[in-house]
């Protein structure tokens, strides 16, 4: 009876150890961190020139939210020009090294309809003969109109973004002009984005 005792009292504790060792580990997974939504606003993107651009990049970082100077950027901007940190350099004046893995695509779908990242195949990354998202009027996202000379985003164009870490972001650009105001100074770009802070995780809303 002593040993049928010893025994049971043995296997109690090794259920209770397991039980517990198994919650411990499960916990990780089931705490997934909120997406987030923010919007920037007058993210000043300048450059000399028209058209083939010059100047330094201004860099973004999706995580930290704001404009970044070191490596950590995911995408940047330099007037019209969008590039992300991945790839080659080469294809525009002045070019910069992409120092990382990042890619990008753009999806022609509304902010709300995009509910998750599309898969890794359709993204790209920038090449010294193009970029992830094509230049031009019409071409990526933005429309110019010859008449009245003002840039706007083409409605309905996404951008979606894996990060230089591995995280995704989708992207909708609402202004290229300063307080959003076409008379005003160019180069200002206002736009919001939805970022999701669990590495590999694809959710976008």
């Amino acid at each position: 009876m002593k040993n049928l005792r010893t025994v049971l009292g043995s296997l109690i504790i090794a259920f209770v150890f397991a039980s517990c060792s198994s919650n411990e580990n499960q916990e990780p997974d089931q705490q997934l961190q909120p997406v987030e939504s923010k919007k920037i606003e007058n993210l000043h993107a300048p450059a000399e020139g028209r058209g083939n651009y010059t100047g330094p990049f201004t860099k973004f970082n999706f995580s930290e939210g704001k404009q970044v100077e070191g490596d950590n950027w995911d995408i940047a901007f330099r007037a019209t020009e969008i590039i992300v940190n991945g790839g080659e350099k080469g294809f525009l004046l002045e070019d910069i090294d992409r120092v990382h893995d990042a890619s990008m695509v753009l999806v022609e779908s509304t902010f709300a309809g995009i509910t998750e990242a599309p898969v890794d195949s359709e993204f790209r990354q920038d090449a010294a003969d193009a970029l992830a998202v094509t230049k031009g009027s019409g071409n990526g996202w933005y429309t110019y109109n010859f008449s009245s000379h003002l840039i706007t985003p083409t409605p309905g164009r996404i951008l979606i973004v894996k990060t230089h870490d591995g995280h995704y972001a989708k992207v909708e650009i609402l202004n290229y002009y300063k307080d959003e105001d076409t008379s005003s100074e160019s180069k200002y770009f206002t736009f919001t984005y939805t970022y999701n802070p669990n590495k590999g995780d694809k959710a976008l809303q």
